[in-house]
C-alpha cells in the first residue's frame, strides 16, 4: 500500500485515489458491547502501522462485516430481527448508553472503538462487504431466500436514508453489498456459493425489491442523494437513486 500510494503521489493522483484494504472482523479481540471493541494482540503492532498510514493519507478503514455468521453460530442467543434490521428492542451499550437496533452498526462502532484504543479517532470506517446467503447446508441456520431478501432490502433502505452509526450519526456509513452473482464454483459450505442476487446465468436468485426501493427513493428530497453498491468477485455495479 505504501508503494502504491507513492506511485500515486508521483503521478499527482493521491488526492483523487486513496489506498486501503478490506479487513475481516476476525481482527477484533472484543466486539461486544461496541465500546469494548479492541484488536487482537497478534495484529496490534501491524494495525498501528496500518492506521498511521490511513491517517497520513486520509484513507478509510474497510471491514467485511457479516451479522449472518453471528446468528448462525448462536441462533438461540442472537435475535434474528436484530441482525436483519427488522423492528426490535435492540441493545444499549452499558458504557456509552448508545442504542443499537441492528448488529451491523454495532460491529462498525466496535472497530471505531478499537482504533480509539490505539490512539486513532479521525479515520472513517466503511463496509467493503456484507450480505446474507439465500441457501445453506442443514447446519447453516437462517440461510434462506426470505432472510436474504429482508436483510438486503432493509440494509438498502438504511443506505437511502444516508444513515450513520449511533457513534457517528452525522457520517453516512458507506456499504458494499455482497454479492451481485452467486459463485457456483466456489468451494466451502453451500452458503459460500449463494450470496448473490442473481444466478450465474443472469436469472434472479430472489427478489430483493430494488424497483420498489428506487421508486421510494425518487419521491424523497432531491437534495439528498443515495447510492447502492452491489459487488461480486468479478463485477461492481453502482446504482444511483
Amino acid at each position: 500500500m505504501v508503494s502504491i500510494h507513492g506511485a500515486l503521489v508521483q503521478l499527482g493522483l493521491d488526492k483523487y485515489i486513496h489506498v486501503s484494504t478490506p479487513n475481516s472482523l476476525a481482527i477484533l479481540q472484543e466486539s461486544f458491547p461496541p465500546s469494548a471493541g479492541s484488536f487482537k494482540s497478534q495484529v496490534s503492532a501491524t494495525m498501528s502501522q496500518y492506521l498511521q498510514f490511513l491517517a497520513n493519507t486520509g484513507s478509510a478503514f474497510w471491514i467485511n462485516a457479516y451479522p449472518y455468521f453471528a446468528y448462525k453460530d448462536a441462533p438461540n442467543n442472537v435475535s434474528l430481527d436484530y441482525v436483519l434490521f427488522n423492528k426490535n428492542p435492540g441493545m444499549v451499550d452499558p458504557y456509552t448508553k448508545l442504542h443499537y437496533d441492528n448488529m451491523l452498526y454495532a460491529q462498525v462502532d466496535a472497530v471505531v472503538y478499537a482504533m480509539f484504543r490505539l490512539g486513532y479517532s479521525g479515520i472513517e470506517v466503511r463496509v467493503s462487504e456484507t450480505g446474507w446467503p439465500s441457501k445453506g447446508d442443514p447446519d447453516e441456520t437462517g440461510a434462506t431466500p426470505v432472510n436474504a431478501a429482508v436483510y438486503n432490502r432493509n440494509l438498502l433502505r438504511r443506505q437511502m436514508r444516508n444513515e450513520g452509526t449511533p457513534l457517528r450519526p452525522s457520517t453516512k456509513l458507506e456499504v458494499y453489498l455482497f454479492a451481485l452473482f452467486n459463485e457456483d464454483m466456489k468451494p466451502g459450505p453451500t452458503s459460500e456459493r449463494n450470496y448473490g442476487l442473481f444466478q450465474p446465468d443472469g436469472t434472479i436468485a430472489y427478489n430483493v425489491g430494488l424497483s420498489a426501493l428506487s421508486t421510494t427513493s425518487s419521491t424523497s428530497s432531491s437534495s439528498s442523494s443515495a447510492s447502492i453498491f452491489l459487488t461480486s468477485s468479478a463485477d461492481k455495479v453502482k446504482s444511483y437513486c
